[in-house]
């Protein structure tokens, strides 16, 4: 029964729960246990290290709740009683917020990000707070503050990031679902990574109230889950207009609603337009990747779609672009951290001395690279040059995915250009490291929903993932076309090998 309950998906939970098959108790206690069992705390070659807090006696709590409610007859939601895994930037009262950072290491929020709130509203269980790379800043989860997260499809190597936690903790199946967040590719390359469906939505259709902030502009949370239909499920209780985030999409406001993600989800691809981006498909990318990409093509033509050529000129800038200015606005976030009101604090005998101690110790080496590239993009004589000029190239990219959009209905791409690579390859190679983000960030610049779903494995038994890109408010079109690639695939991704975590 234990392993049934692991592997089964979060919409199959939710069903045999609401047909009262199983309970919400059975379904938290199995998880809670295979935690127990395989994650540890990282210090082990065999840990996953998913998870930096367990709240472990909230989410049973949460489950005798859900139960009892449903035998009184109470009509819950498709998601009641699943469990979820939540990164460590999305505030949660009564949880550690450690954001993967000696800096709030001991912070505790006294408050719900509205992600919380309507996790709870949705009576999803949060199982506990994942590990992450410092600030969300990071491609692997290496710059964890804690020690990094390994990849259930062998323990060896990363998971991806930041959000390597949350799709490791799905990917060794400790959780059916996880919430990451994504700035420049942030969910989708770690779901690439670990063999999972990871959504970035529309930006501003998920509140970003009570997330600890990277980049304001970019950020945006998003479900990792081990099919399209999960996925889809947990965005839908994620979105919506929250009058706390100044960034958040009032349907009012622009006369549409917010897609609905279910309604056409099984319709498949016959009839549509996709555009292959040849940008984004090119030189750099594993034979692996490129072969599972074309297989991808293929199998979608088939299914009915029109494959054609389609351009994003202006992608090959989209990298240099983002990392101006996601650490300029990292750089202007990031300054709250002073020591004064909140977080970590080491004395000194001046305000300034104090300051700078407390940033020294606090922060890690990414983050101070960031920093600094920040700080001097936006100073005096160096704006223009810099900030100014990445903020160009990011209209024009969004120009090129508006005008791809008036001839295609959806574009795609490899998601990374690579497998999982061995833990400690790039982590002293920063430039190596960005460019596992060389794929994703247009897409983050332009603000248009994206969804990567696993397309095949290379050689050695590891994931590839297809990244489906579509117009604003387009979440819908993503999530059909990665369902329809799902269904012709018709393979269960979990993870097994020599070096893979433990089956259940």
């Amino acid at each position: 029964m234990t392993a049934e309950l692991l592997t089964d998906t979060a919409a199959g939970l939710g069903a045999r729960m609401a047909a009262r098959e199983i309970s919400a108790r059975e379904v938290v206690d199995a998880h809670l246990d295979r935690i127990a069992a395989t994650d540890g705390d990282g210090s082990g070659d065999t840990d996953v290290h998913a998870f930096l807090a367990v709240v472990a006696d909230q989410a049973r709590r949460h489950a005798d709740d859900v139960d009892q409610r449903r035998v009184t007859g109470r009509d819950l939601g498709p998601l009641a009683g699943v469990p979820l895994a939540l990164k460590d930037l999305i505030a949660m009262r009564g949880a550690p917020t450690t954001v993967g950072s000696r800096m709030l290491e001991h912070w505790v929020p006294p408050y719900d990000a509205t992600i919380t709130e309507k996790l709870r509203a949705a009576d999803v269980i949060v199982l506990g707070k994942t590990n992450m790379d410092e600030f969300a800043m990071g491609s692997s989860t290496e710059n964890s503050a804690f020690g990094p997260t390994r990849n259930p499809w062998d323990l060896s190597r990363v998971p991806g990031g930041s959000s390597g936690g949350s799709a490791a903790a799905v990917a060794a199946l400790q959780a059916p679902l996880a919430i990451g967040t994504d700035t420049g590719g942030s969910i989708r390359q770690p779901a690439a990574l670990c063999g999972l469906v990871g959504g970035k939505p529309t930006y501003g259709t998920v509140s970003r109230y009570g997330m600890v902030a990277f980049a304001s502009s970019l950020d945006q949370a998003g479900p990792f889950a081990r099919t399209v239909t999960d996925a889809a499920l947990l965005q839908t209780v994620l979105a919506g207009h929250d009058p706390r985030d100044s960034t958040s999409i009032d349907p009012d406001r622009i006369g549409a609603p917010l897609p609905d993600l279910l309604a056409g989800l099984d319709d498949g691809v016959a009839g549509m337009t996709i555009g292959v981006v040849g940008e984004l498909a090119g030189e750099g990318y594993q034979p692996a990747v490129t072969a599972a990409f074309a297989d991808s093509l293929a199998r979608l033509e088939s299914l009915g779609a029109t494959i054609v050529e389609a351009s994003l000129p202006h992608a090959p800038w989209g990298l240099p672009a983002y990392y101006l200015v996601a650490p300029s606005e990292a750089s202007s976030n990031l300054a709250r951290f002073d020591g004064v009101r909140y977080g970590l604090r080491v004395d000194a005998p001046t305000a300034e001395e104090m300051n700078a101690a407390t940033r020294a110790a606090g922060f890690g080496a990414e983050v101070k690279r960031r920093i600094m590239i920040g700080t001097h993009a936006l100073s005096s004589g160096y704006y223009d040059a810099y900030y100014a000029q990445a903020s160009k190239v990011r209209r024009l990219i969004a120009q090129d995915f508006a005008t791809a959009f008036e001839t295609v209905d959806v574009l795609v791409s490899p998601t990374s250009p690579s497998v999982a690579f061995p833990l400690g390859d790039k982590v002293d190679d920063p430039l190596e490291m960005y460019r596992n983000d060389v794929a994703t960030v247009p897409a983050s610049l332009a603000g248009v929903p994206a969804v990567s779903v696993p397309n095949g494995v290379d050689d050695n038994g590891l994931p590839t993932g297809l990244q489906v890109m579509g117009p604003l408010l387009g979440d819908d079109r993503c999530y059909r076309v990665a369902r329809a690639l799902e269904a012709d695939l018709d393979r269960t991704w979990i993870p097994s090998g020599p070096n893979a975590v433990a089956a259940p």
